[in-house]
C-alpha cells in the first residue's frame, strides 16, 4: 500500500489581513477614547470649579484679550509627541492584528476538528486507507497535517511513521509558539517604551528647572512631566492585554496539542502490528 505525499495547501491567513487591518484601526480608537474622555472631564470640572470672575469694564477687556484655549488633542500632541504617537499606534495595530490572528488559529476546528476525526476513523473501520489518506491530505489542521505523514511513512514501518508524526508536530507546534510569542514579545517592548518616555520627559523638566534661575517656566515644566506620564500610561495600557492574552491563548494551544498527539496515537495505533511484523 503506498501513499503519495503531496504538499497542503498555504493556510488562509492572509485572507484574514484585510479584517485584522480594519479592527485594529477600530479597536486602537476605542482604546484611546477613555483617555481624551478623562482629558475633557478633567478639563470641563475645573471650568466649573472655578468661581465666576466680576464683570471687566470693556475697557479692561478691550485692553487684555483673552488668551486663545488649547485643543485638547493639541495638547495631547505636545505632550506625547509624533516618535511617541506614531510608536504607540504602531504597537497597538500590530496587538489587535496579532491577537485576531493567534485567536482564529487557537480554534478547535483548525488545530483538531471532530470531522476529520469522524470521517478518518470511518475510512480505517472500512479499510479504506487512501481514502483516508486523502481525507487527512486535504485538511489543513495541525491534526491533518501529522495523520498524512503518519500514513505516507506506513509503507516503511510503524516506527518510522511515528517518528513522522511527532516530526511534523513538533514543526507545526513551533509554528504556533512563534506566532504566540510576538505577543510577549510586544507585552515586553511596550512598557520600556513607556519607561523610556518617563525618563525622557523627566529630563526635559530637570532641564527646565536647571535653566529656569529662581522661578522656571511652569508650562514646560509641565511639558516634561505631562511625557512622562502619558507615555507611562499608555505603555502599560498595551503590555497589560498583550500579556493576558498571550498567556491565556499559549494555555489553550498547549492544551489542543496534547489532544492532537493523544487522538493521533489513538488513530494510528491500530496499526502498529504493521511495524512488528517487518521486525
Amino acid at each position: 500500500m503506498q501513499f503519495t505525499k503531496g504538499s497542503k495547501a498555504s493556510r488562509g491567513v492572509f485572507v484574514w489581513a484585510p479584517r485584522v487591518l480594519i479592527f485594529s484601526i477600530v479597536f486602537s480608537v476605542f482604546a484611546f477614547q477613555p483617555l481624551f474622555s478623562v482629558s475633557s472631564s478633567r478639563v470641563f470640572a475645573q471650568e466649573e470649579a472655578q468661581p465666576a470672575a466680576e464683570p471687566a469694564a470693556p475697557e479692561a477687556a478691550a485692553a487684555k484679550p483673552a488668551p486663545a484655549e488649547e485643543s485638547l488633542l493639541g495638547w495631547l500632541t505636545d505632550s506625547l509627541g509624533w516618535t511617541y504617537i506614531l510608536v504607540f499606534l504602531s504597537l497597538s495595530f500590530i496587538l489587535v492584528a496579532l491577537f485576531i490572528m493567534n485567536l482564529l488559529s487557537a480554534r478547535r476546528e483548525y488545530v483538531c476538528p471532530q470531522h476529520l476525526i469522524d470521517g478518518f476513523e470511518a475510512h480505517l473501520e472500512e479499510k479504506q486507507y487512501q481514502e483516508a489518506y486523502e481525507l487527512a491530505k486535504t485538511d489543513e489542521s495541525f491534526l491533518g497535517n501529522v495523520l498524512s505523514a503518519g500514513l505516507a511513512k506506513l509503507s516503511s514501518s510503524y516506527s518510522a511513521s511515528v517518528a513522522a508524526m511527532q516530526e511534523v508536530g513538533a514543526d507545526e507546534n513551533m509554528k504556533l509558539d512563534h506566532r504566540l510569542s510576538y505577543l510577549a514579545l510586544i507585552g515586553t517592548i511596550s512598557p520600556m517604551i513607556g519607561l523610556f518616555g518617563t525618563v525622557h520627559g523627566m529630563i526635559n523638566s530637570f532641564y527646565v528647572i536647571a535653566n529656569g534661575g529662581g522661578t522656571p517656566d511652569p508650562n514646560k515644566l509641565a511639558e516634561g512631566i505631562s511625557t512622562a506620564l502619558l507615555t507611562t500610561l499608555i505603555g502599560l495600557a498595551i503590555a497589560i492585554p498583550a500579556i493576558a492574552a498571550y498567556n491565556i491563548l499559549r494555555n489553550r494551544v498547549q492544551r489542543l496539542v496534547l489532544e492532537v498527539g493523544i487522538t493521533s496515537e489513538n488513530l494510528m495505533g491500530r496499526f502498529e502490528k504493521v511495524g512488528k511484523k517487518k521486525d
